[in-house]
């Protein structure tokens, strides 16, 4: 098995059962030759993924195990016949965290807080908060189950949106045929979907204008699911605000209007990105090397398999 640092890969051999035959080398797939023409599993490096599967062409594996649990794009540059698993367990903890706290920073106006700290402001004033808010909780897959836990507590109107309508962990799911509809009842629009050519645009003009007045978008998901254009267009016109994690494109370039314009909080991609996620990726990295090396099947596959 092969992990892209000394660090990921001290940790994971602090895991291993010592009676598995598993030896831990490290690679990150960059310049540098493979170290061997065969490696059961290869851990490509976090967000930086690109080479590493591009090289994976001249060593035979069995398993590529992501980092990330987004993998759009993946395949189209994986060799043919790979099978490659994401990071389910690993980021949904802290990207639910994130979540959070953008919508209580944005519903509470911290920024205005912190500009009015720098200048020495009292200024007292009534937020919007986000008790009996309603929230449109765009997917309900593990990373907006994770959210919708953390949102229950305070007192919102949760309202969930996936492919088809069913009733899961004691909540009603509407379809996505749905969202037109529901998008002019929303007090707080949360993207939780992944990306990929079915998501690109979800949320589009249309989707954007349905919503009403001073309407907040927090988007966890992957930029691609938002038209750009279009939400600087309705936040420039002051109709919604944006708390968001990521954008189309990234890094989000140093000119954009969304840097500047009221109403948005900019956050750099780091939803996963906490001091839990390198245990739980070590974690999750060791028990696929378990699995392999006893016979079994690894999970969390997406890929081939």
């Amino acid at each position: 098995m092969s992990v892209p640092t000394t660090e990921l890969a001290e940790d994971v051999r602090a895991l291993l059962d010592p009676t598995l035959p598993i030896e831990v080398i490290e690679w990150d797939g960059g310049q540098d030759p493979a170290p061997r023409e065969v490696i059961d599993i290869v851990v490509p490096p976090y967000m930086k993924q690109g080479k590493a599967l591009k090289a994976l062409e001249h060593v035979r594996h069995r398993l590529v195990q992501g980092q990330s649990i987004g993998f759009e794009g993946v395949a189209d540059r994986l060799p043919e016949g790979s099978v490659y698993a994401n990071a389910s367990s690993v980021h949904e903890t802290a990207t639910a965290e994130l979540t959070l706290a953008l919508i209580l920073a944005a519903q509470r106006e911290l920024p205005r807080m912190i500009r009015n700290q720098d200048k020495g402001v009292w200024d007292s004033y009534r937020a919007a908060g986000l008790a009996d808010k309603r929230v449109l909780l765009l997917g309900f897959g593990g990373v907006s189950k994770a959210i919708a836990d953390r949102l229950l507590p305070f007192e919102v109107d949760l309202v969930p949106v996936a492919t088809t309508a069913r009733r899961e962990a004691g909540i009603d799911v509407h379809a996505i045929d749905e969202l037109p509809q529901l998008l002019s009842t929303a007090d707080i629009l949360v993207i939780g979907l992944p990306g990929g050519d079915e998501t690109r645009h979800l949320v589009d003009d249309a989707a954007l204008s349905a919503l009403p007045d001073g309407a907040l978008v927090v988007n966890v998901g992957r930029g691609s699911i938002v038209d750009t254009d279009a939400l600087v267009d309705h936040v420039s016109r002051g109709r919604i605000r944006v708390a968001s994690d990521v954008f189309d494109p990234e890094p989000l370039p140093q000119d954009h209007p969304l840097w500047s314009l009221p109403g948005v909080i900019v956050a750099p991609h780091v939803g996963g990105n906490a001091d839990p996620m390198r245990p739980r990726i070590a974690r999750l990295v060791a028990a696929q090397a378990e699995r392999i090396a006893r016979g079994e099947q690894p999970v969390n596959v997406v890929i081939g398999g």
